[in-house]
């Protein structure tokens, strides 16, 4: 099972621990980068260049579906 294999990594490989800590605080440090970035992108106006803001804001709906399957599936 999926808890199996983390514990696994966490106990047996060396620096397991170390690798799982720097995955799950690089996946929230992204996308704090990420909520920043368009606060910028709001506070200076950027959203009314139409296409871009668009294109920036499918990025976003991919990523997050993206982390919400990572979530969830085992």
């Amino acid at each position: 099972s999926a808890f199996s294999s983390i514990a696994l990594i966490c106990r047996d490989v060396n620096n397991g621990w170390l690798l799982r800590n720097l995955h799950t605080n690089g996946a929230s440090f992204f996308f704090i980068c990420l909520y920043l970035h368009i606060g910028r992108g709001i506070y200076y106006g950027s959203y009314l260049f139409k296409e871009t803001w668009n294109i920036g804001t499918i990025l976003l709906f991919l990523t997050m579906a993206s982390a919400f399957v990572g979530y969830v599936l085992p």
